[in-house]
């Protein structure tokens, strides 16, 4: 996409430089003048797929954030791109963090996200994104004090997390996820 707007930028820039007019109206522009695109080659579905399924993975994540940071946090923004186990689970564990008093906040990065098996093919085409999750900058604190509560220092930060996400007729939803046990 980029290379096609600097060339459309490029070509602009060309045609606007070039001041020399035909003398006749009718008379066909030169050969430099009419310079054309090349052809747009057709974007690859499967590459177009994994494309947005790592977006839509990226905002979960995001949307993450704000329902845990929020204890009254309806989680509509996280429907937009979670459903099934995915959005109850995410749902029942915040509520139990802010039923006891507690927020997570700061921000969760996600690393590498990679498709490591896609079917687009199925009805409802699915893909298996793998990523490492880094919790670091991601803090327990009581809602009423922002005090932080301790946490065991044995607990990993940055671990392997396996999702799968599934395209909807309203787009790609995460419908499951599952930490691997394992750092990264």
């Amino acid at each position: 996409m980029g290379t096609l707007v600097a060339f459309a930028c490029a070509l602009a820039t060309t045609a606007g430089c070039n001041s020399a007019k035909p003398a006749d109206p009718k008379e066909a522009p030169s050969a430099s003048a009419s310079i054309t695109a090349p052809a747009d080659k057709p974007a690859d579905p499967t590459e177009t797929a994994k494309t947005e399924a790592i977006a839509t993975y990226e905002q979960y994540w995001k949307e993450m954030e704000h329902l845990y940071a929020d204890s009254h946090s309806s989680a509509a923004g996280l429907q937009k791109y979670a459903a099934g186990a995915a959005l109850e689970g995410a749902r029942a564990d915040a509520k139990g963090m802010h039923d006891k008093g507690n927020l997570i906040i700061g921000t969760v990065v996600v690393g590498a996200p990679t498709v490591t098996k896609i079917d687009i093919a199925r009805k409802v085409p699915s893909a298996v994104i793998s990523s490492c999750l880094d919790i670091t900058h991601w803090k327990v604190v009581k809602e009423a004090t922002k005090e932080a509560v301790p946490l065991p220092s044995e607990r990993m930060t940055k671990y392997v997390v396996t999702s799968t996400v599934e395209h909807w007729p309203e787009g790609w939803r995460v419908i499951k996820d599952q930490p691997q046990g394992k750092q990264c």
